[in-house]
Order: C-alpha cells, then sequence, then structure tokens
C-alpha cells in the first residue's frame, strides 16, 4: 500500500490515477531539452575544427561528395561524410546558425529519435542528389542538404500544427534562390535535402494513430531504399563512362 494524504492507496489504484505524458502530432513522448540539435553543432564544429587544422582543402578532397570516388574507388562513406565538412568559417557559421533556430523547435515535435532520422535521411538526401546530377568531377562538401530538408520540414509540421511558417519559407526561398545565382555552391545538395526532408517530415506527423510507429517505420525506410537505389543507378552510369578509360571500379 502507498500512503496517501488520508489513509493508504493501492499500487494500482495510484498508476491509474497519474497523468499520462503529453506525446507529439508525430507520436514522441514530449521532451524538455534538445540536446540532439546541440550534439549535432558541436561535432560539426569539431570537425570543421580538425579540418581546418589538416587542411579544409585537402579533407575535404578525402572525404567530400567526389562522385568518380564513390563509383571508381567504392568510397561510399563519402555520402555521408561530405555532410559533417565544410568548406569555410561562413559556411559552417551560417548552417549551425540555421541548425539552432530550426533544430530544438523540430526536436520538440518529432522527438530525439525521429529526429535523427530526418537529419540523416535529408543529409543523405543531399548527398545523393548530388551525386546524382553533378558532374563526375564534382566535390561537394556542407550540411547544407540537412539544413535545407529541417526548413523543409519544419514547413510540413508547421502546417499540420497551424503554425505561421511565413518566417520558414521566407528564409528557404531566399537560400534557394542564392543556391542558384552564387557562385561554388551545391544547389543539387540544398534541393534533394529539401524534398527529402519534406517527405520524411510529412511521414512522420501525418502517420495515422493506429500502427503509428510501423507506419513511419516503413515510411522513412522507404525513403532510404529509394535514395540507394539512386545511388546504385548513378554508380552504375559513372562506371560505364568510365570503363573505356580503364578505370579499375570496384
Amino acid at each position: 500500500m502507498i500512503a496517501a494524504p488520508v489513509g493508504y492507496r493501492c499500487p494500482d489504484c495510484v498508476r491509474t490515477e497519474q497523468p499520462a505524458q503529453p506525446v507529439t502530432v508525430a507520436g514522441a513522448t514530449a521532451i524538455l531539452k534538445p540536446y540532439v540539435t546541440y550534439t549535432l553543432i558541436v561535432i560539426n564544429v569539431i570537425v570543421f575544427a580538425i579540418q581546418y587544422s589538416a587542411g579544409i582543402n585537402a579533407v575535404a578532397g578525402e572525404f567530400g561528395m567526389w562522385p568518380v570516388g564513390i563509383a571508381a574507388g567504392g568510397e561510399w562513406y563519402r555520402l555521408l561524410t561530405s555532410a559533417f565538412l565544410h568548406g569555410s568559417f561562413l559556411h559552417i557559421a551560417f548552417n549551425m546558425y540555421v541548425l539552432f533556430a530550426l533544430g530544438p523547435t523540430l526536436e520538440r515535435i518529432l522527438g530525439h529519435g525521429r529526429f535523427i532520422a530526418l537529419y540523416l535521411a535529408a543529409a543523405l538526401g543531399g548527398a545523393v542528389a548530388s551525386y546524382y546530377f553533378s558532374d563526375i568531377r564534382t566535390v561537394s562538401v556542407g550540411a547544407s542538404g540537412a539544413i535545407f530538408g529541417l526548413m523543409g520540414a519544419l514547413v510540413v509540421a508547421g502546417r499540420r500544427l497551424r503554425y505561421d511558417v511565413t518566417q520558414v519559407l521566407i528564409l528557404l526561398g531566399i537560400n534557394v534562390v542564392i543556391g542558384f545565382i552564387a557562385p561554388g555552391i551545391d544547389w543539387r545538395a540544398h534541393l534533394g535535402g529539401l524534398v527529402v526532408g519534406a517527405a520524411v517530415a510529412a511521414i512522420l506527423v501525418h502517420a495515422p494513430k493506429r500502427g503509428r510507429t510501423a507506419i513511419q517505420v516503413a515510411g522513412v525506410g522507404g525513403v532510404f531504399l529509394i535514395l540507394v537505389a539512386l545511388t546504385m543507378m548513378r554508380t552504375a552510369q559513372i562506371q560505364e563512362l568510365l570503363a573505356p578509360l580503364g578505370v579499375i571500379t570496384t
């Protein structure tokens, strides 16, 4: 028995009277601190510090998104490592600012695990889009694919929750335009991350309550499978292009 203000209560009665923890529209338990967002910022900053000390361009050449290295060298890790590298202080400063501004809101809506899935899917989506549509000599780095994915996701989640997402749309529009007119910006990665981030967010916030987790896992898994299929298609194209040159593929 459990002591109560008056007398004693049985344990089962106490448990049934405890208020249920609030659940978000994505089915996640409400969180207080968005520590995943802060952890991602720390990881990106640490990686950039290492990259800067070793040589920004040298590290980008070893771990950036380089189609020839991926298709001919079997260096698949580049699709993910490229999303944690940056080309300059301004580059990482902008990306981390947007992550700091938008990440906590999305993490509170989606929960820790779903937010990680969203971030990685958008990052991979940006890298795959760059891999698929860029010149094979391109070397691309940056978390911009993931950042654009967060912007797209916040628009989708915000509309679902009837938030005013005007400011996010303006920020998104400005950066999409900049990506097309400024030299040296991989707009393909931006659009790839945006599309994947919005798609994943739609799956997470619009899944019905009944069987929600299973539907979310299947949906997000399907997005990853599509990205894998696109990667395989592009790899076959590049290998066919390089075959007459005698490039050894793996």
